[in-house]
């Protein structure tokens, strides 16, 4: 499994530009939250242009593949640090700190 931090660099892109290139990111983000690649997914609330993403692929370089699909990937307007990591306990309530 994987943690990636997403930073969107949004002070170096257009207003404009960045309206459209945040709703290929949802629809990005969204589609694989649906396939399952994505297991947990969330913009950090005290760091602008930032968000969490919990990920599961069959190794890095698949996740690579994934991420290089996000509009802000190609032109580098956002940086993913990616961790990967074991999942050795896990919650029972953790869908209950949805939306929180």
């Amino acid at each position: 499994m994987y943690i990636v931090n997403v930073t969107i660099k949004i002070h170096e892109i257009e207003k404009e530009r960045l309206a459209g290139l945040l709703e290929r990111h949802s629809a990005w983000f969204t589609g694989h939250f649906q396939q399952g690649d994505f297991l947990l997914l969330g913009p950090y609330l005290d760091w602008e242009g930032s968000g969490i993403i919990l990920a599961q692929a069959e190794n890095r370089a698949a996740l690579e593949k994934i991420l290089s699909g996000d509009a802000f990937y190609a032109e580098h307007l956002a940086e993913y640090q990616v961790h990967e990591f074991k999942a050795a306990k896990i919650a029972a309530q953790l869908k209950d700190y949805q939306d929180r």
